[in-house]
């Protein structure tokens, strides 16, 4: 119970702001613009902060050195680009990706992501750990045949109802953690992108939107020519379930209302 409530307490630092920039540079890559990235970024940022009514100078911009094309809303009060964005978006869809990112922000989207990558940190351990006892049990199983099966459907169901019995399954509970926040997060994304679609950037953010599409495709070509020319395996339900991103089409489908042109009456 000790360690239980130091884990809640520790949560806390994440809202101190030195623990904010030493998350953006240690674990997120980031770092702060040099001067001309920060007057390629600036002009555009205060077209965002301005269309939204928020105080630009509240937030901060960092750069990640990275030939992707992303984004990210940092703790609190970062927001990351990476600098193929910078140097290769045009200002409108740079904006859009920033309007994204202060989106995650103004709905506290940031913070909350945050505070569950934190807590879901024993419950991640937790299913790699059942998910390498897994593979091991089946590899048992298939060499001894049913004997082996019924040997890990019996370990499974001890540890079940022990944890049931015990601990209220609260161990059971630390597994579905990580489903849960990924919901959570393909929720928080589509909200995002509902933010930027209603200061303007609609058509902006569709067309970076098409832009990692067709970035993922091609790399998916790659690695099948690499393959031998054989489709790649389709990832399980599960994989998708831990997904943090919405599929591309749904987030097109959800910016549809934005793109329309007004009815005239």
């Amino acid at each position: 119970m000790v360690f239980i409530l130091a884990w809640l307490v520790s949560g806390v630092f994440i809202f101190h702001r030195p623990t904010e920039s030493a998350i953006a540079r240690r674990l997120l890559g980031l770092r702060y613009p040099t001067p001309q990235e920060r007057a390629r970024l600036e002009p555009v940022w205060r077209e965002v902060t301005a269309r939204a009514g928020v105080e630009g100078r509240d937030y901060e911009l960092w750069v990640e050195d990275s030939d992707d094309l992303n984004a990210v809303a940092a703790a609190g009060h970062i927001v990351g680009v990476t600098r193929f964005a910078m140097n290769h978006l045009p200002n409108g869809e740079l904006a859009a990706v920033l309007a994204h990112e202060l989106g995650h922000h103004v709905g506290g989207h940031a913070w909350s992501s945050l505070l569950g990558h934190w807590y879901a940190l024993p419950g991640r351990t937790a299913w790699r750990l059942m998910r390498g006892f897994g593979r091991v049990a089946y590899k048992v199983s298939r060499i001894f045949s049913c004997f082996g099966i019924g040997f890990v459907l019996l370990v499974f169901g001890a540890f079940a109802f022990a944890t049931v019995s015990t601990l209220y399954g609260l161990p059971l509970l630390v597994l579905a953690v990580p489903y849960a926040l990924a919901a959570v997060s393909r929720r928080a994304e589509l909200r995002a992108d509902q933010h930027a679609a209603a200061l303007g950037f609609a058509p902006m953010l569709a067309a970076v939107l098409d832009r990692m599409h067709q970035t993922d495709q091609h790399r998916a070509m790659v690695a099948r020519a690499y393959n031998g020319g054989m489709p790649l395996q389709e990832p399980s339900a599960l994989s998708k379930l831990l997904s943090s991103h919405p599929d591309h089409h749904t987030r097109l489908h959800r910016l549809q209302p934005y793109l329309q042109p007004p009815s005239r009456r």
